[in-house]
């Protein structure tokens, strides 16, 4: 377990990236994000994104679901999925067929889903104490995410 510290929503995106450009040669990972409303869970994301190289921008799927980016090179995809507003476990698309093929894959809302989570994932749950301070607590579950967690 790895606990960090942000003091602004810069500093929240540069954890995320620090963590993409940790993760981004592995085949496949799954992060699941727990925080409550407006804990930052998008604005990490948007950090990962761009730590894997994610030129386009990235905002939050609340209403699509998911979101699809492709790295500049085309080498890596990264799915962003927005859990909040989905009713009941497979009934708006194929959860698995994500949650089980290659990329990176960010899943906001996990437990909506809690069926589909894979056993290998990486939690990053985000406290937040106060307007601009967060604490993420990372903890890896499985392989491959062991490595970035003693890293970052």
């Amino acid at each position: 377990m790895k606990i960090r510290k942000s003091y602004s929503e810069q500093e929240t995106e540069v954890i995320g990236f620090e963590l993409g450009l940790l993760l981004k040669d592995e085949p496949r990972v799954v992060i699941l994000l727990d925080g409550e409303l407006g804990a930052g869970k998008t604005t990490f994301t948007k950090g990962i994104a761009r730590g894997l190289g994610v030129t386009s921008v990235v905002n939050s799927p609340t209403f699509t679901i998911m979101k699809k980016y492709r790295t500049k090179d085309y080498f890596r995809t990264l799915y962003h999925l927005d859990l909040y507003r989905l009713e009941g476990e497979g009934t708006d698309f194929d959860l698995e067929e994500y949650i089980d093929g290659n990329g990176m894959i960010v899943i906001e809302w996990p437990y909506q889903v809690s069926n589909f989570l894979p056993h290998d994932y990486l939690l990053v749950k985000i406290n937040k104490l106060s307007d601009t301070e967060r604490e993420f607590i990372m903890e890896c579950h499985g392989y491959p995410c062991k490595r970035a967690v003693q890293l970052i």
